[in-house]
């Protein structure tokens, strides 16, 4: 799974997901990719789960870059535990993605095979996405 190494900070306030993403929502390593159309967390196991998808499909031809990484720790308190007693410990990382970033990019196979295999990563994720080429700004919605 995708995590820091380290962090300066063991837990982290919740933060706001207002707006539009601020850079990465053009491709820059690919020809396709994948695009966030909603605002959401992305766990590392759902990361791990699109990398997965695509890689299997794709049969080992081509590159793949995975361009959003969990850096954000989402702490929970145990299950039947009162409230109070201060912040749970760290849990899972996440991925803050906010409409129009740029999650994942495919590049050395046909059109065809990209854009099934980003397909299969759009059933992985908890966002409404979109995959997108360089030639154009969207092929499909």
């Amino acid at each position: 799974m995708l995590a820091p190494k380290r962090v300066l900070h063991r837990k982290v306030q919740r933060g706001s997901m207002k707006g539009h993403a601020k850079g990465n929502t053009e491709l820059h390593f690919g020809s396709y990719g994948l695009q966030a159309l909603e605002a959401h967390w992305i766990t590392n196991r759902q990361i791990e789960a699109a990398r997965i998808a695509i890689t299997r499909y794709m049969k080992r031809g081509g590159r793949v870059w995975i361009t959003i990484f969990p850096d954000k720790p989402i702490s929970k308190k145990p299950a039947e535990t009162r409230m109070g007693s201060g912040k749970g410990n760290p849990e899972e990382w996440v991925a803050v993605v906010k409409p129009g970033r740029i999650m994942f990019e495919i590049d050395g196979v046909s059109e065809e095979v990209a854009k099934e295999a980003l397909r299969l990563a759009q059933h992985k994720m908890p966002i409404k996405t979109k995959v997108v080429a360089r030639a154009t700004s969207d092929v499909e919605e």
